[in-house]
């Protein structure tokens, strides 16, 4: 088997994809990790799969699954996994895989239970974590809504540990258009700020009914304009001394009283 180099013009190319402009030139991301390539593989989402030509013995039993997909596999030197990799410690394995994007009105004719919905989320690592808590509660899909940080990101595909892979994920430009598609599907909609007047912890009645929870990003939350157009504004009552919650640990312990509201 012939073993690509780092300036072959297959792994230049792949090594484009970190960018955003390149996936959407493309039309495809990578992704690395045994993990997340096994993934990709189980929803028929990789493309080809690239291996380093130290790390095949590793990852012998990812690349029987690519063969029994009949997903070609490419041999790389140790140069070209340092060339594709974004992980600090290269895992030696990558997939390259088309875009995920599902229309939202693709996601709402499906008639969904539970939506998280991240508002403008600017950092990968807590919209992956969000995504992947999304997928561990049964939600039906995940809704980025405005300017925010691509789902295809390498960190946020890391951080879903996989679950990109598991349930659609929408990206709306429009945050105004977004949440009018959600009420119209007649999803309750749900905000998450810190003196809401619905506790968490007595909403029970309101989670159990189609659900879209509003999530704002790391640094400045929901505008109160998103918050006054919800449904309903709901806080988590802190017991101990704690600020606040972080965005993915706010958004997994709502996605979780829904999940457990609605069976």
């Amino acid at each position: 088997m012939e073993v690509l180099t780092e300036r072959s013009s297959r792994v230049v190319s792949f090594a484009k994809l970190h960018r955003a402009s390149a996936r959407r030139d493309q039309g495809q991301f990578l992704v690395e990790g045994p993990n997340a390539v096994e993934a990709a593989l189980d929803a028929g989402q990789a493309q080809v799969v690239l291996v380093g030509e130290d790390d095949v013995d590793r990852h012998r039993d990812v690349l029987a699954v690519a063969a029994d997909r009949g997903v070609g596999v490419l041999e790389v030197t140790a140069r070209a996994v340092a060339k594709l990799a974004d992980a600090t410690t290269p895992p030696g394995i990558f997939a390259v895989c088309g875009l995920l994007d599902v229309a939202l009105d693709e996601v709402l004719t499906s008639a969904p239970q539970l939506l998280a919905v991240a508002v403008e989320p600017r950092e990968p690592g807590n919209l992956g974590t969000i995504i992947r808590c999304a997928d561990a509660m049964g939600a039906d899909g995940v809704v980025v809504l405005g300017d925010a940080v691509d789902p295809h990101n390498g960190k946020c595909v890391r951080a879903s540990a996989g679950s990109v892979f598991h349930l659609p994920i929408v990206r709306e430009r429009s945050v105004d258009e977004g949440l009018a598609a959600l009420r119209s599907a007649g999803l309750t909609i749900l905000a998450t700020t810190a003196d809401g007047e619905t506790p968490l912890i007595t909403a029970g009645e309101i989670l159990a009914r189609p659900t879209a929870w509003l999530f704002g990003n790391e640094a400045h939350g929901l505008t109160d304009d998103l918050a006054a157009a919800a449904d309903h504004r709901v806080s988590i009552p802190i017991k101990g001394r704690a600020e606040s919650l972080n965005l993915a640990t706010a958004a997994a312990i709502c996605l979780y009283e829904s999940a457990r509201a609605q069976g």
